[in-house]
């Protein structure tokens, strides 16, 4: 058996799955109603996709270190406000990065990840509504918010 055929298993079993889990950023667009309750998505104070400010702005979201944006929107006010939880800035200074993939699993259980993540089963993020659905698309769509 050539010493290239374990990586090459492994690279076909993995592309399928990274493909489905990528998200449809179409479909993504169409759930963000769920999300736009608690966030906006503003870039350069400019309101791209209308929202509330309970929670953060989500443009740039990809890529971001967890528990870093202070900067809300309040009418044409723009507000540091400190939204999140000291779990939340503890998971960001122990080097979690938003990414599209641990955006949709967080998502899906925002407590079980944060818990998981810091090992700590008191941690808890602000955000406790489970998307049981669409997360892979919502986390598509946000990817698109960056520059």
């Amino acid at each position: 058996m050539s010493k290239l055929f374990a990586p090459t298993l492994i690279l076909a079993l993995t592309v399928p799955f990274q493909a489905i889990a990528a998200g449809d950023p179409a479909k993504g667009e169409k759930l963000y109603n769920r999300c736009s309750s608690c966030h906006a998505i503003i870039k350069d104070g400019q309101i791209l996709v209308k929202g509330g400010i309970t929670g953060p702005n989500l443009y740039g979201v990809v890529g971001r270190v967890a528990g870093t944006e202070s900067d809300y929107l309040n009418g044409s006010e723009r507000l540091p406000i400190g939204m999140f939880t000291d779990d939340m800035i503890r998971a960001g200074q122990e080097g979690l990065v938003w990414t599209q993939e641990n955006i949709a699993t967080y998502s899906k259980n925002p407590i079980a990840f944060i818990q998981e993540y810091l090992d700590d089963e008191t941690a808890r993020p602000n955000m406790s509504v489970k998307l049981k659905k669409g997360a892979d698309d919502i986390a598509a769509y946000l990817a698109t918010f960056n520059e």
